[in-house]
């Protein structure tokens, strides 16, 4: 359990720092090549949401699966 768990943790933190460098990418794209993104119909974000709610979707998944390892831990105790 204790693996499964740093695997977890290590997921997590992947997850979040590619979502983090990927906005901080966008940001500087978007402010170094604005005429590019201006003949976009769709706004300059709309991917960071779509990877926005993947990184939700991954981090619930990770926290369901630690909360349920904390209450075996806590059950086999």
């Amino acid at each position: 359990m204790k693996r499964l768990n740093e695997m977890l943790n290590s997921i997590i933190g992947a997850v979040m720092g590619a979502f983090v460098l990927r906005t901080l990418y966008y940001i500087w794209d978007f402010k170094t090549h604005p005429k590019f993104y201006a003949m976009q119909s769709a706004p300059w974000y709309t991917s960071l949401l779509a990877d926005g709610a993947f990184t939700l979707v991954v981090l619930l998944i990770c926290i369901v699966i630690k909360v349920i390892i904390k209450e075996k831990r806590k059950n086999t105790k």
